[in-house]
């Protein structure tokens, strides 16, 4: 374990409490002491779901630990069964309860409930949330999918099961809407949604679809791997996000399904894929994207900026080490080195290392941008309270496509605005030290301030001093030039939406040419050479 101001991930079991607060019916006995409580606010103050999760803690103290736990353990399963009656329950231990090995299952076993009893063992110190719902979700379907048998007859129309949606998702509950709204137009019926709202009872129903969608990877592959083993079932593999990958979907379902996708392809359209074709938006090529967040959305993301956007892909990583392999393969189409890390402090040095003019990220990645001031778009888990709106805002489908293109162009698009009010940075509304306002930047006092000499340090500010950049060109990577004073003034003239890629440009342009110092005129020499 590593100690550190920000995690995207929590431990295991919080991953569990995400598919028992998902489903109905379902109540999940956690043995842990009095401070391991804290999860229930992930729930109540960031997804503002109207009730606490379905989760009984034991809550033992420092004090019990010199008597019996596994008593303590027994009484809080017997008293949530007699209060909640649920139809199944799942028990386990959290990352501190762990260490006092009372074996939850066993204990459990012992009381003889009359309903099924789900064991889970989620080794706390070496695996984390992601992984503990996707093993959670897969010992729930393997232990009440039942045994084979024949498939109960349908209406006529194929079926699928929809897996993957969870309490505590990143827009789970508008994607699975989108996803959904899709399958009826194939002319594919939802046999099973799970976990998202699903019964033990349903789980029991799921051998009857023909085959499975797999919305979220990192939750439900390995159930999804488990029911092809045992029931015969096929998964999807492609992830909807995004217009092209929509596209792919739905001619995936439907040779599934044994469908002709044609009819659907021939009339969807996307206002995303049109306004990205449109003279308005023809700044956006070639724009530097940083991209990072959970496997999924961060490969999906990579795709949509390329093929849908035109823009060029500077980093791309994930914290999701169980799907290293997936970002390796997708950083080979970007000739991209793929970054693998949970250590944010990691992920913010190659940030402004790379200096992107966009960053896709998480809410850490959120705040690593505004401090550089980037402009930044939250694509992936973990999300604050702002990213669950109460708007229908997917990410999946045709309409997610016009909410990522929205989401992503806006902040750039901001960028004009910005120049407008450069403009008239001699007024006292719009001086130069006004921050970007779109970034949440708080604007300071105007302060006359004494003219400096061209060769006197910069003036202290309460702003953020930019990054210094590290020259892309091999060749220019040992020369270091150094800006004077009315040089970076000037360089703050230029719009920040380009103001790193003007930065680069002079370094490069100072390393090509040895120069030293960079003045005013090595920044409009540079400007010319590469303008050419």
């Amino acid at each position: 374990m590593q100690l550190t101001l920000w995690t995207y991930e929590v431990p295991p079991q919080v991953g569990a409490m995400r598919i028992a607060t998902a489903m109905k019916d379902v109540h999940y006995v956690l043995h842990a002491p009095q401070g391991d409580t804290y999860a229930d606010l992930l729930f109540t103050m960031i997804e503002r779901l109207p009730r606490r999760p379905p989760v009984t803690y034991t809550t033992f103290q420092a004090r019990d630990l010199g008597g019996d736990t596994a008593e303590l353990f027994k009484t809080a399963a017997k008293e949530a069964f007699a209060r909640f009656q649920p139809a199944a329950m799942m028990v386990g231990a959290s990352c501190t309860a762990e260490l006092i090995q009372d074996d939850p299952g066993g204990l459990a076993r012992a009381l003889e409930l009359p309903i099924p009893v789900v064991p889970l063992e989620l080794p706390s110190y070496q695996r984390k949330e992601n992984w503990g719902a996707a093993e959670t979700f897969y010992q729930m379907v393997r232990a009440l999918a039942g045994a084979k048998r024949e498939r109960a007859a349908g209406q006529g129309r194929p079926r699928c099961n929809v897996l993957g949606p969870t309490a505590l998702g990143y827009r789970h509950r508008d994607d699975l809407r989108e996803i959904c709204g899709l399958l009826e137009e194939i002319g594919v019926e939802v046999n099973v949604v799970a976990p998202l709202d699903a019964t033990p009872a349903d789980l029991g129903r799921l051998q009857d679809a023909e085959f499975n969608v797999v919305m979220y990877p990192e939750i439900a592959s390995v159930a999804a791997n488990w029911l092809q083993r045992n029931f015969g079932q096929p998964f999807t593999r492609t992830v909807p996000i995004g217009v092209n990958a929509t596209h792919d979907f739905i001619r995936e379902v439907a040779q599934l399904a044994g469908l002709d996708p044609e009819p659907l392809l021939a009339r969807t359209a996307s206002r995303a894929r049109w306004y990205a074709r449109s003279v308005d938006s023809t700044y956006l090529t070639g724009k530097r994207v940083f991209i990072f967040g959970d496997a999924t959305h961060a490969v999906a993301a990579a795709r949509v900026a390329t093929q849908e956007m035109g823009f060029t892909v500077v980093g791309l990583g994930t914290y999701s080490r169980e799907f290293a392999r997936e970002i390796r393969e997708a950083a080979k189409l970007y000739d991209v080195e793929p970054l693998i890390t949970d250590d944010y402090l990691e992920v913010e040095e190659h940030i402004l290392a790379a200096q992107p003019e966009l960053v896709l990220g998480t809410q850490m990645e959120r705040h690593i941008a505004k401090r550089a001031g980037i402009p930044c778009a939250v694509i992936s888990a973990p999300v604050h309270v702002q990213d669950f709106p109460a708007r229908y805002s997917p990410q999946m489908g045709f309409e997610g496509a016009c909410v990522l293109f929205d989401t992503w162009v806006h902040p750039l698009m901001m960028g004009l605005e910005e120049h407008l009010i450069g403009m008239f940075r001699g007024d006292s509304e719009f001086h130069e030290d006004a921050a970007p306002s779109h970034l949440g930047g708080v604007r300071r006092e105007l302060r006359a301030a004494p003219a400096q000499p061209a060769d006197a340090a910069p003036a202290e500010t309460d702003a953020p001093s930019p990054a210094p950049a590290t020259p892309s060109d091999p060749t220019a990577a040992a020369w270091v030039a150094t800006w004077q004073a009315d040089a970076e003034r000037e360089l703050k003239k230029i719009p920040f939406f380009v103001r790193g890629k003007a930065r680069r440009n002079t370094e490069r342009y100072a390393a090509e040419k040895q120069l030293a110092t960079i003045t005013v005129d090595t920044l409009y020499d540079a400007k010319a050479h590469f303008s050419r």
